[in-house]
């Protein structure tokens, strides 16, 4: 009787190592994962034309291309796979620029296999909430529901325009860690628009004025408009976070 159980996801390998590649490729697999491999750039990219993916783990050294810039060629197709970047380069700069170029995470070799599958997994949870998930988000006293499309912050109804929902959509599934402008462009804004990162920064300027702002949620009691602390923030020079800092 063979095992009819579906695989947790697709997830495409790219790493030139062979011993890697099959190392890590085996352990997806035995953790449930339908796995593809690819040695280089175009082997990658071929798997992509082939099938449906879930996630990639990308090397960042290959010898046809680089990570980003498959990155940049799997995103052209699907706009919303998630990344996850694997790589020998442990400088700040490099990771700095994986996550600029629109990646989910990063991790250096030598790694754990163990936190590979964890980040993996955390990365789908962020991108591809269950229904279960997906209908109420919620951080502190911040609440968004995707079916309503309603926004409370301290139980007052926040209008959001269609963008400015998406924006706090996705500060609010990936709260406490800091994205890219890059990042935020790649899963708010369609991947093929063409305007410059400057939107992000004008659209969070437009969510805090409405979330983190006591009179705009029209609190007027003392004791009540000190608890509304700022909830989102700038991290410079990578982008911004969801946190409560109280």
């Amino acid at each position: 009787m063979t095992d009819s159980k579906l695989p947790e996801a697709t997830v495409l390998v790219v790493d030139d190592e062979p011993s890697i590649r099959e190392l890590l490729s085996a352990s997806l697999r035995f953790a449930g994962f339908d796995v593809l491999s690819a040695a280089d750039g175009k082997e990658a990219l071929d798997h992509q034309a082939g099938a449906h993916l879930d996630l990639a783990v990308l090397d960042v050294m290959l010898p046809d291309m680089d990570g980003f810039t498959i990155l940049r060629k799997l995103r052209e197709r699907d706009a919303e796979l998630p990344v996850l970047f694997l790589t020998a380069r442990d400088d700040v700069k490099d990771k700095i620029q994986g996550l600029t170029v629109g990646g989910d995470d990063y991790i250096t070799k030598p790694f754990s296999l163990e936190e590979v599958v964890a980040r993996i997994r955390a990365v789908l949870r962020r991108t591809h909430p269950s229904d279960a998930d997906a209908a109420v988000l919620t951080y502190g006293d911040l609440e968004l529901n995707e079916e309503t499309y309603d926004v409370r912050r301290a139980g007052q109804i926040v209008e959001l325009s269609p963008t400015e929902f998406k924006l706090l959509r996705y500060l609010l599934i990936n709260a406490e860690r800091v994205v890219s402008k890059m990042q935020i462009l790649d899963h708010v804004w369609d991947y093929n628009w063409n305007g410059e990162v400057s939107i992000v920064e004008s659209y969070i300027s437009y969510l805090r004025r409405k979330i983190d702002s006591a009179e705009a949620l029209g609190i007027t009691d003392p004791e009540e408009a000190k608890a509304i602390v700022p909830l989102i923030h700038t991290k410079r020079g990578i982008g911004y976070v969801l946190r409560n800092t109280k």
